[in-house]
């Protein structure tokens, strides 16, 4: 009789250990999609996270211009990048905000102070800087100002400034240099909240937060008197060791030792390091598993081999084959793990989302940190049952299933039916 058709009737006629064995199956297939699972929804955390939240990296130089921004800006490793190119600038057709409190001494307001009262800050990016990222300065109408205005007229005003003159988005204002040789219609395209409150005392309009506008880095060149340079330069790369190879490449392009270089990953770390240690757990869950498996099925396979002396015995004085048997042993063990492997994958479908919500949601459950990034949490965890992982998953548990078989096999191969036979008479 062929060994495969053997194993099936055996099978069927040993429901109750078949059933018993099916569930040690579902309960390891069980555990190892989880483990899986987790990984893959860690990984697709953390590579959310790299693109989100990211690690911001603010270098500062004498003399750094916006066309050396731009050319680290396009190193590969940068997702986001902003300059920020801070000058003054006078109002033509609107009225910027002045100080509650006389000046002290009664004296009047300086010449330069009147003529410019604005402090304009050039950028390619809002959301990258510091104030907008981290909470402390938020956008109540329209949106900020992005790579996209490059080349275009439009501003980010603040809320005091935008109520005292009734402006709001759509509005133009008229923005003129230092000298006054030089105007420029901008469009408001948002308007921002500083938390600053005004000083108590007398302060120069300029210093108020509520005369400060963000506009394309062109359009605050445009408006400087003479060489503007960029205060500072923030970089968002994807994670803290990448830190060093932007490094080495700003010393190439602005010189070793010329520039500041500071790097801020507590908000990364604080949100990614939780999710890379349920996927190092996971990646646990799946070799203790799986070694674990294997010794508890070999175990059984073992056993079953004892209770079956006298079954081997008369197979063998048969004629039958050695390797047959253990064929016939491994068929028995991989026809139950292929149905435990359909099953387990259906139970991940069904309870895999809520557990990884247990595992991998509950960092949302902590308060923010002070420097996290509201604006750029990490997105949900999504278990998603695929076919790679199927596939990994029923190639491990045929691997335990001849791994099982063939080390208690070793006991077939050393018996002699003559001998067997003359144990059970």
């Amino acid at each position: 009789m062929n060994f495969v058709k053997r194993a099936g009737m055996s099978l069927g006629g040993r429901k109750s250990k078949t059933a018993a064995l099916l569930a040690i199956f579902v309960v390891m297939c069980a555990l190892i999609f989880g483990g899986f699972l987790l990984q893959a929804a860690a990984a697709r955390q953390v590579a959310g996270a790299q693109r989100t939240i990211g690690v911001d990296v603010t270098v500062q130089k004498k003399s750094l211009t916006p066309a050396l921004v731009d050319r680290l800006g396009t190193f590969y490793l940068v997702h986001r990048y902003t300059p920020e190119l801070p000058v003054r600038a006078g109002a033509r057709d609107f009225t910027p905000l002045t100080s509650s409190t006389p000046k002290p001494g009664g004296g009047s307001t300086g010449k330069e102070e009147q003529q410019v009262p604005l402090t304009v800050h050039g950028v390619r990016d809002s959301g990258m800087l510091l104030p907008f990222s981290y909470g402390s300065t938020k956008i109540t109408a329209g949106r900020g100002i992005n790579p996209g205005d490059a080349g275009r007229g439009t501003a980010v005003i603040e809320q005091r400034l935008a109520d005292k003159n009734h402006l709001k988005v759509g509005d133009t204002i008229q923005v003129r240099s230092t000298d006054g040789k030089r105007t420029a219609a901008l469009t408001v395209v948002g308007v921002f909240q500083d938390a600053t409150q005004d000083p108590s005392g007398w302060t120069p309009p300029h210093e108020l937060p509520g005369n400060t506008l963000y506009v394309p880095v062109g359009t605050a060149r445009e408006l400087a008197t003479g060489t503007a340079s960029v205060s500072d330069a923030m970089f968002r790369i994807g994670s803290p060791d990448q830190a060093e190879r932007l490094h080495a490449q700003a010393e190439r392009l602005l010189g070793a030792g010329s520039f500041d270089f500071r790097v801020n990953d507590k908000a990364y770390r604080d949100q990614v390091r939780p999710i890379q240690q349920v996927g190092t757990f996971a990646a646990l869950i799946v070799w203790v598993v799986g070694l674990a498996g294997a010794l508890i099925l070999g175990l059984i396979v073992t056993l079953q081999i004892r209770e079956r002396r006298a079954e081997l015995g008369v197979l063998l004085a048969m004629g039958e084959k050695k390797w047959k048997l253990i064929g016939q042993h491994a068929v028995e063990v991989t026809a139950v793990a292929l149905p435990a492997v359909a099953l387990a994958a259906l139970a991940g479908r069904l309870a895999g989302q809520p557990a990884g919500d247990a595992f991998l949601g509950r960092q949302d459950d902590k308060p923010a940190a002070a420097d996290r990034v509201p604006d750029a949490d990490i997105a949900p965890p999504t278990l998603r049952v695929e076919p790679a992982i199927v596939g990994k998953v029923a190639g491990i548990e045929l691997g335990i299933s001849l791994v099982s078989t063939a080390i208690p096999g070793i006991g077939i191969l050393r018996l002699h039916p003559r001998s067997i036979l003359a144990d059970i008479e």
